[in-house]
């Protein structure tokens, strides 16, 4: 599974994901974030499902209310390092993805759709 570890604000792995630029669409978002924050192209994405959740957003000092949308894609092909500073792109192992994913929704998805 491919995975980032961010360093800051906090150390934590994730799933590759971001927000969605005004007039962008939600796929085109999801291509744009995944090379932003891994520097690999994927392709196929299908939609797997959507939580909610409420974090912390340091850049803005705020609470903000998430929706997450979940989706599987095929790993196409690397381009380089990721672009987004503090991002580092990894192959993880479903079992510890389960395990060390930063947030609880990524941990359920995993247990869920990975076995």
């Amino acid at each position: 599974m491919l995975v980032t570890h961010q360093e800051r604000p906090w150390s934590e792995f994730q799933l590759p994901g971001g927000g969605v630029d005004p007039g962008e669409s939600p796929l085109t978002a999801l291509y744009r974030e995944v090379f932003e924050e891994t520097g690999w192209h994927i392709a196929r994405p299908r939609r797997i499902g959507a939580f909610r959740r409420f974090t912390y957003m340091p850049e803005y000092d705020l609470w903000a209310e998430k929706l997450c949308t979940i989706y599987m894609a095929q790993p196409i092909r690397a381009h380089g390092p990721a672009q987004e500073d503090n991002h580092l792109a990894l192959w993880m192992p479903h079992e510890r993805a389960r395990r060390e994913l930063g947030n609880p929704g990524d941990r359920a998805f995993v247990a869920r759709y990975c076995g």
